[in-house]
């Protein structure tokens, strides 16, 4: 498994794996901004995939602090929080680590921050699956 990515096997069906990430976004003070249904989209376009939803996920403070250290940040912004159905036709949750992800910006106030962020969304991803 790659490390800059958290990754787990989901016990509930898909779409109850996409209700539980909402609920438990909100306990943590996260909104969801938005629900990308990329199979919809590309069967739209006459491709067929397996489900795949992209969950974007904003804490007003954690975004607020992140853009006081860097504005550049923004580039990675809002979170987001993958659901999909591999071939083995099991729903997995995954996130980008963003610990990993604040080494890009060589800007050691992202360090400690980042791992908080990081800590929030695994404990989202934990209480949903």
């Amino acid at each position: 498994m790659n490390n800059k990515i958290y990754q787990v096997n989901a016990s509930q069906s898909f779409d109850e794996t996409i209700e539980r990430i909402k609920a438990q976004a909100a306990s943590h003070s996260f909104r969801v901004l938005h629900i990308h249904d990329v199979r919809a989209t590309l069967s739209e376009k006459g491709f067929e995939i397996k489900p795949l939803k992209i969950i974007e996920l904003c804490n007003a403070k954690y975004a607020n602090t992140a853009l006081q250290v860097d504005i550049t940040v923004s580039l990675l912004m809002p979170c987001r929080i993958n659901v999909y159905v591999n071939e083995n036709g099991e729903v997995i949750i995954s996130t980008i680590r963003p610990t990993n992800l604040s080494k890009t910006f060589e800007n050691p106030h992202l360090e400690s921050f980042s791992t908080h962020v990081e800590t929030d969304l695994i404990e989202i991803i934990e209480a949903s699956k």
